[in-house]
């Protein structure tokens, strides 16, 4: 009974009364059952956080798609933008070509209608002062025979011709 007084064995007994009153009051059952309910939520935790994640693949790849299409369309835009510049460069050109030749042709026709109006301003008063020339002389004549023999003689005709 040496044995009885050993301070081991009694530990020994109290673990093993311990365990048995752990096992009758169903202790391990209710760990397990515990740490499986922990388990089952960590398992739909992983297996939420793995549909997420495909979920957010998709979502990446939707919007990589979308970005290359935008910027596919952003390309597109901008080589028609820089077509119209163009277009619209040379259609300014040559409009602005033509105005440059019709205000040239405008130009060159009152240039015709000033040279051809200063040339009758010309010709008018080149007739005028011949006029007057034709005036002063004449007159003078006029002035220096107070008859003329031919007027005169024709005027002596006159009754004659009349009778």
């Amino acid at each position: 009974m040496e044995i009885l007084q050993d301070a081991h064995t009694w530990e020994a007994i109290g673990l093993v009364a311990l365990v048995c009153l752990l096992i009758y009051l169903k202790v391990p059952g209710v760990a397990l059952a515990a740490l499986d309910d922990r388990a089952a939520k960590i398992r739909a935790q992983l297996d939420e956080a793995t549909k997420l994640r495909e979920e957010a693949e998709r979502l990446l790849a939707d919007i990589k798609l979308q970005r290359e299409a935008a910027e596919h369309q952003a390309g597109e835009i901008v080589a028609m933008a820089r077509e119209e510049a163009a277009r619209l460069a040379e259609d300014s050109k040559a409009r602005l070509e033509d105005q440059i030749k019709r205000r040239g042709q405008m130009a060159e026709r009152r240039i015709a209608l000033a040279e051809s109006q200063a040339a009758a301003e010309v010709k008018a008063a080149a007739a005028e002062l011949a006029a007057r020339a034709a005036e002063a002389v004449l007159a003078t004549r006029l002035a220096a025979a107070k008859s003329d023999p031919l007027v005169d003689a024709a005027v002596a005709l006159i009754p004659s011709k009349l009778q």
